[in-house]
C-alpha cells in the first residue's frame, strides 16, 4: 500500500496489474476481516472507470469501463470488481464485471480455431491467459446472476474448446498459446496461465457437478506441482526465477494469481497432498524471501538475483492468503 497512489487511484505505472493487486487486498480483507484498506475498492473504481489516453494508465488508451484493445488486460479488470462485489455487495461491481466480460465475449470467434477469445482486437493471438480468465469468468457470473442461462451456456462452450484447443499439452502444463495454424504453440509455461485454468474448471465444476471438468482441474494441478517448468524443491517458479534470470513487471505477479485459484482447488476437494502443498509456498516464502521490512521478493526461496517491489509483494500476498485460508 506504500506503493499505491491514493489521488490516482492505482498503483503506477502498470494497469493490468493494478488489477491483479487490488484482487489481493480484498481477499486479504476476506481472510483477515481486517478493514484498514476498504477505502481502496471504491477509489480505485472511481478514478479509473473513465477515459484514459495512451500512455496515462497503459500503453493503450482506456476506453472507459477499464476496456481497451488488450482483452486480457480487460478480463484482470472484470476479476477484481467481481472479487469487490462479493467482498462489499454492491451491485455496480458485479455491472462493471458484466460490461467488461460482454466486451470480451465479442472476441470469441469460432471461424479461427473453432473458437476462443483473441488477445487483442487486431485478432493477432488466441492463447491461454485470455481463455482462462474467459472461463473463469462466465462461470462466475453464472454463479451470481439469479436465472441465468446464458453465461453458463458461454462457460460450457469455452471449456469444451479450451479442452480441445491443444493449449494443455501431454504432460497437462499449459503452454502459452496457439499458432496461426491453430496448434500448440509450445511457449512458455507460466504459472498464471495454470492457475487460470485450475480455477476455470474448478468453479465450472462446482457449478455443474460434472465430474470431468474436476478431473481436467486435478489433471491441471497435479501436473503444476510435479513438474520442474513449475515446482522445484517442493516450491512454485517461474522460467525466469531461475539462475541469472529476472522477471519482467508482468512475470512478478504470476505466481500468486495460481495460488488464488490452486488454493480454492485444495479447500473445495480437502487433498491433504494439495493442501501441504499451499502450506509449502508460506512458510517458504516467509522463512526465506522475506527482509527485515517485511517485503517479499519475486524468488519465494530467497536466492538472488531477486527482485522486490509492490507487484512481487502482492504475488506473496497471494500465496499467504491461500495457506491463511
Amino acid at each position: 500500500m506504500t506503493a499505491y497512489d491514493p489521488y490516482n487511484g492505482w498503483w503506477p505505472s502498470s494497469w493490468w496489474n493494478s488489477a491483479a493487486s487490488l484482487t489481493s487486498v480484498i481477499d486479504f480483507a476476506k481472510t483477515t476481516g481486517r478493514h484498514d484498506y476498504d477505502w481502496i475498492i471504491a477509489r480505485t473504481f472511481d478514478r479509473n472507470k473513465g477515459v484514459f489516453p495512451a500512455g496515462v494508465r497503459s500503453a493503450d488508451a482506456i476506453e472507459g469501463h477499464f476496456i481497451s484493445r488488450s482483452i486480457d488486460d480487460s478480463g484482470w479488470w472484470a476479476i477484481a470488481w467481481l472479487d469487490a462485489y462479493d467482498y462489499t455487495g454492491d451491485v455496480r461491481y458485479l455491472d462493471e464485471a458484466v460490461t467488461i466480460t460482454d466486451y470480451m465475449q465479442q472476441y470469441w470467434d469460432p471461424s479461427s480455431c473453432g473458437g476462443g477469445v483473441w488477445w487483442d482486437r487486431e485478432r493477432t493471438y488466441k492463447n491461454a491467459v485470455t481463455n482462462g480468465q474467459y472461463l473463469w469468468l462466465t462461470t462466475a457470473l453464472h454463479q451470481r446472476i439469479p436465472s441465468d442461462t446464458v453465461w453458463l451456456q458461454r462457460a460450457k462452450t469455452a471449456a469444451a474448446w479450451y479442452k480441445a484447443s491443444g493449449m494443455i499439452n501431454s504432460s497437462g502444463l499449459v503452454n502459452d498459446g496457439l499458432t496461426s495454424a491453430c496448434a500448440n504453440n509450445g511457449s512458455t509455461v507460466w504459472s498464471y496461465n495454470q492457475g487460470l485454468a485450475i480455477g476455470g474448471f474448478t468453479e465450472l465444476w462446482k457449478t455443474t457437478g460434472d465430474g470431468s471438468f474436476l478431473a481436467t482441474a486435478r489433471t491441471l494441478a497435479d501436473a503444476a506441482i510435479s513438474s520442474p517448468a513449475l515446482t522445484r524443491d517442493g516450491v512454485l517458479i517461474e522460467s525466469c526465477d531461475l539462475g541469472s534470470a529476472s522477471c519482467d513487471d508482468n512475470q512478478k505477479q504470476f505466481k500468486g494469481i495460481f495460488m488464488r485459484h490452486f488454493a480454492d482447488l485444495a479447500k473445495i476437494i480437502g487433498s491433504s497432498t494439495y493442501q501441504a502443498y499451499v502450506q509449502k509456498q508460506a512458510d517458504t516464502l516467509w522463512a526465506q524471501d522475506r527482509s527485515s521490512l517485511n517485503a517479499l521478493g519475486e524468488r519465494w526461496v530467497g536466492a538472488g538475483p531477486n527482485q522486490t517491489d509492490w507487484r512481487t509483494q502482492a504475488s506473496a500476498l497471494g500465496a499467504l492468503i491461500a495457506a491463511a485460508g
